[in-house]
């Protein structure tokens, strides 16, 4: 039975990652898989909370019922079952709360009946698992949704299973079997098939073994060409949007100066040896058919083109230096090339090489207020206030992300505004900085975007856009995060979240 459930537990994250909406993951969700990769349990479920939260909130539904499901099977992995059950109560709470239509909210609640039956399946209490299996057929039809019927054949099949029942499991199975392969989901079919042959094996029935055995080599056969096809399409489309992504940041360094324009040129040759280079992945890929050998390689080349970027940076900087630094484009330049190698090697660093020191911080804000006071245009008030506690922080930079804010604020709090520091203790091992001021404030729909690098091309004499960026690379670095404040309406507050 245990061995069951593990498969079970593992094809279905399978189904579940299909249904997903495929979009950008949130710093919370990367957060979340991070801490899951080094085995801190409670801080990926505490991530995977608050990303399901936030999900809600922005009506990302799909990856708030995902980030869901991720902290329900946490608490599972620890057998806290009432609390598993206690979370999924709220979440249908919020799902009926929400103003969507009733097929969306069925699509919701699905998940949510599928987590009570998994946990009751590990739990094996056949009538628990069998009333929510019903729940979630009710859902499954009222969400229209075929990849959510599909999965929940799946999970029939599965209970079918686990409880004995070969027969019906089979038939079910050759059911979902048949709908997977005509919406052309060839992988989920696969390992439904060797589920069925390895449950023909535990059984010791030699026929259902060699019928089921017969029955997957005609069906991979008859698929192979088409999948084969499927595959190349596939690859190709990945290249070819590969190539669209590196011709945007490319173009984003685009600008009049003369040296910039070489930078491009060089970053041109680099997208052309890209292109090369991905040309050959694609014929190694249809040799071995592994495409995460693709992904491994794209991943490289991204980081290979981040070093490249910086080394120009870096070998273009001492012609720079021979040039009028007190001329403005020359400064503006200067600059921006110090931009990109910070923003290049932050990207490359390790978080665990960013060091922590005890530090006081009510002195530490003090120096921050007492450095922009001079900055400030007139009868702007500055507020600071941070208790007398001592934290363990990366000051340097904690010291360049608040400077930078200040400074930011400083410039855009128009005469008789104000502009507020703010330390607060929000757990036992999170604290935040607050940096609050009384100007135009930024519009929402270009808060997602400023802590984007190379979002559009700026005029280097006023900004390179590139300063908040490097302040978010710098956050997460230390486990953090650098966000704006949504609720905050009459002004800006920028929030940088900490964890000791």
């Amino acid at each position: 039975m245990k061995k069951i459930f593990v498969l079970v537990m593992m094809l279905s994250s399978t189904f579940v990652a299909a249904v997903a909406q495929e979009s950008e993951k949130s710093a919370l969700q990367q957060q979340a898989e991070a801490a899951g990769e080094k085995n801190n349990v409670p801080l990926s479920r505490y991530s995977y909370v608050r990303a399901y939260e936030d999900y809600m909130n922005k009506g990302h539904s799909n990856q708030a019922m995902e980030c869901a499901s991720k902290a329900t099977a946490l608490w599972t992995k620890e057998n806290l079952y009432q609390e598993a059950f206690d979370f999924l109560r709220r979440v249908d709470q919020a799902i009926e709360a929400k103003s969507v239509p009733g097929s969306e909210k069925a699509a919701m609640h699905y998940v949510t009946s599928k987590e009570r039956m998994q946990m009751y399946l590990r739990m094996h209490r056949p009538e628990s698992t069998k009333e929510h299996l019903n729940l979630m057929e009710s859902y499954a039809n009222q969400s229209s949704d075929d990849d959510t019927k599909n999965d929940f054949l799946y999970n029939k099949a599965i209970y079918h299973y686990s409880f004995g029942q070969v027969a019906q499991g089979n038939a079910v199975f050759k059911e979902m079997a048949g709908r997977l392969t005509a919406s052309k989901e060839y992988g989920k079919v696969e390992d439904a098939y060797k589920l069925m042959i390895a449950n023909a094996r535990r059984s010791n029935n030699a026929s259902m073994v060699a019928q089921s055995y017969s029955s997957y080599l005609a069906w991979k056969d008859s698929t192979n060409a088409v999948k084969v096809a499927d595959e190349r399409a596939a690859l190709k489309k990945q290249i070819a949007d590969n190539e669209a992504s590196i011709a945007e940041k490319d173009s984003s360094l685009t600008t009049r100066q003369a040296i910039i324009v070489g930078l491009c040129v060089l970053a041109a040759a680099l997208a052309a040896a890209l292109v090369i280079g991905g040309i050959i992945l694609l014929r190694f890929i249809l040799l071995t058919r592994k495409q995460k050998k693709l992904i491994t390689l794209a991943n490289e080349n991204n980081a290979l083109k981040a070093q490249f970027i910086s080394n120009i940076s870096a070998q273009l900087e001492p012609t720079l230096q021979q040039l009028d630094s007190s001329q403005p484009p020359v400064k503006a330049l200067l600059e921006f090339s110090n931009h990109i190698q910070t923003l290049s090697e932050l990207e490359n660093m390790d978080s665990d090489a960013v060091e922590k020191e005890d530090t006081l911080v009510p002195a530490f804000c003090e120096s921050l207020i007492d450095e922009v006071r001079p900055l400030v245009k007139n009868e702007v008030s500055l507020k600071l206030n941070a208790p007398k506690m001592s934290v363990p922080m990366n000051q340097e930079y904690v010291r360049h992300i608040l400077l930078h804010l200040l400074k930011n604020a400083a410039e855009y709090t128009p005469e008789g505004g104000t502009i507020s520091l703010d330390y607060k203790k929000r757990g036992a091992h999170t604290h935040q900085f607050l940096i609050t001021d009384t100007g135009c404030g930024i519009a929402e729909e270009d808060r997602s975007e400023v802590f984007k690098p190379f979002r559009k091309v700026y005029d280097l004499t006023k900004g390179d856009g590139l300063g908040l960026p490097i302040c978010k690379q710098m956050a997460l670095k230390m486990n953090g995060d650098l966000d704006i404040d949504p609720e905050y309406v009459r002004g800006t507050r920028f929030v940088l979240e900490l964890h000791a």
